[in-house]
């Protein structure tokens, strides 16, 4: 009786080596197909290698935008600290401040405002102030357009609310008025004659 149920060789059956050529089976086309494997295999080698390296080169930059942009998120909720302050520094005029208590106070403001913005530095975000500068829609949000200003056509002529950059990526877009193209009189209608 055999053992064939259980998967196991009759007791001195001989064994065929897998690597050896079957009939019909010539040595050349062994090789071949031993060859067409292993370069099947070096590719599949290759391709996981440079799977490998993507991997880690995207991971490696996702590291650096972390750590470069980590802090955008809390950098935006500060912007509008920075807009408060310098509120409440334009709101009292130079001359205004009568008493020593006021001048104190808006010193105490002014020292707090340049401090945030020397942080905001150090960790490269930067104010964009850009009144007398050229609309760049990458970085201004235009709110509404002058007319007469006697500046060009899409030079910023009024900052509503000062933008912000973080590095090279914009967190918030200034918010300004834009001038207005002057209007050209209008040309006079042709009118074709009648011979």
């Amino acid at each position: 009786m055999s053992d064939e149920k259980n998967g196991a060789p009759e007791t001195g059956a001989a064994t065929e080596d897998a690597t050896a050529p079957t009939e019909g089976e010539s040595l050349d086309q062994r090789f071949a197909a031993v060859e067409a494997e292993l370069a099947e295999s070096k590719d599949r080698l290759l391709r996981a290698l440079a799977e490998t390296e993507n991997v880690r080169r995207r991971a490696e930059r996702e590291r650096a935008d972390a750590a470069k942009y980590g802090a955008a998120n809390f950098a935006k909720d500060l912007l509008n600290v920075a807009d408060n302050l310098r509120r409440a520094l334009d709101s009292v005029g130079e001359g205004q401040a009568s008493d020593e208590l006021t001048r104190n106070l808006l010193q105490g403001v002014a020292a707090t405002e340049r401090e945030l913005l020397a942080a905001f530095e150090r960790h490269g975000i930067r104010r964009i102030d850009p009144a007398g500068e050229r609309f760049d829609h990458n970085f201004h949000q235009a709110m509404f357009e002058v007319e007469n200003t006697g500046q060009p056509a899409g030079t910023v002529v009024q900052v509503l609310q000062p933008g912000y950059v973080m590095h090279d990526r914009l967190l918030r877009p200034a918010l300004v008025g834009v001038a207005k193209g002057e209007a050209k009189a209008p040309e006079p209608p042709h009118i074709d004659e009648v011979v």
